[in-house]
């Protein structure tokens, strides 16, 4: 089945405010921050409202929910002050989603910072390496970016390479972004089929847990980050339904991170049961 969801929010409540803003929606999962990308201390988990919020999900019929880790790390960097403090904030937000019973932390690989793509790799790969024990019940999935700027992890070879340097590389996933796909010069649009082969010769679809659906502002191979609502952009809705009801993307989470707020709209858009775009 299609599994559509979007970035909800955990404010005053925590995981209660996320279920029942998903119930609005009609969704049927969702993902959430459990932190704010401006830094600063973590709400304790413990006040995240867990169990109810997860009755509350089963009774709606939402499940595979999946958090994003936070913007400020950066494993890439060459500064030892960033590096440690992105290992100390993975190595905490494994505990908080141990706690909530996700499956699914999504990361972005990081920004090299002028070092190069080898050595970015490389440090990435180095800092996963300090975190991860073997023993975690979750997966650790790395988001393809859409090349701009010294980000890591633009490409399917990329991406390959560092999961390959992961000593315990079997707790390691792939979140895909349309997107950033299209922007960084994987014709989506044309031959999605295309790009799932590379995908599964290189990295192997297997290790596809998560995909963020989003259209974009700007055109192909642009390697720009600039989300647009589905239908809007450059992708446009035919290809992004195509994308949504692939047969290898059944079963997965489907995350919108759209602007606007548009996402029940932009839910029901690509179940069919509108014709009617967001915006």
């Amino acid at each position: 089945m299609v599994k559509l969801g979007a970035n909800v929010s955990i404010a005053k409540t925590g995981l209660q405010r996320a279920v029942e803003e998903s119930i609005s929606y009609q969704a049927d999962t969702y993902m959430i921050y459990t932190r704010s990308n401006r830094g600063g201390e973590a709400r304790p988990i413990e006040q995240f409202n867990r169990d109810q919020a997860l009755e509350a999900a089963k009774a709606h019929q939402i499940s595979d929910p999946v958090v994003h880790l936070s913007y400020l790390v950066n494993l890439a960097s060459p500064k030892p002050e960033t590096y440690e403090y992105g290992v100390m904030i993975l190595t905490e937000e494994i505990r908080r989603v141990s706690y909530l019973g996700f499956r699914y932390i999504v990361m972005h690989p990081g920004s090299h910072v002028g070092t190069g793509m080898e050595a970015g790799i490389e440090r990435i790969a180095q800092g996963l390496n300090e975190i991860l024990t073997g023993d975690e019940s979750l997966y650790i999935c790395l988001e393809t970016m859409a090349g701009d700027g010294s980000k890591v992890g633009n490409t399917v070879e990329e991406i390959a390479s560092i999961i390959e340097r992961v000593n315990h590389h079997d707790r390691m996933a792939v979140c895909i972004d349309t997107c950033h796909n299209y922007s960084a010069g994987y014709d989506i649009v044309n031959d999605f089929d295309g790009f799932l082969t590379q995908f599964d010769k290189v990295i192997g679809l297997d290790r596809l847990k998560v995909a963020h659906i989003n259209d974009s502002k700007t055109p192909f191979h642009s390697k720009k980050d600039r989300h647009e609502n589905i239908g809007r952009g450059s992708l446009g809705f035919e290809a992004i339904n195509r994308i949504v009801h692939h047969p290898a993307l059944q079963e997965i989470p489907l995350i919108l991170e759209t602007p606007g707020g548009h996402y029940r709209q932009e839910i029901a858009l690509l179940r069919g049961e509108t014709d009617e775009l967001p915006g």
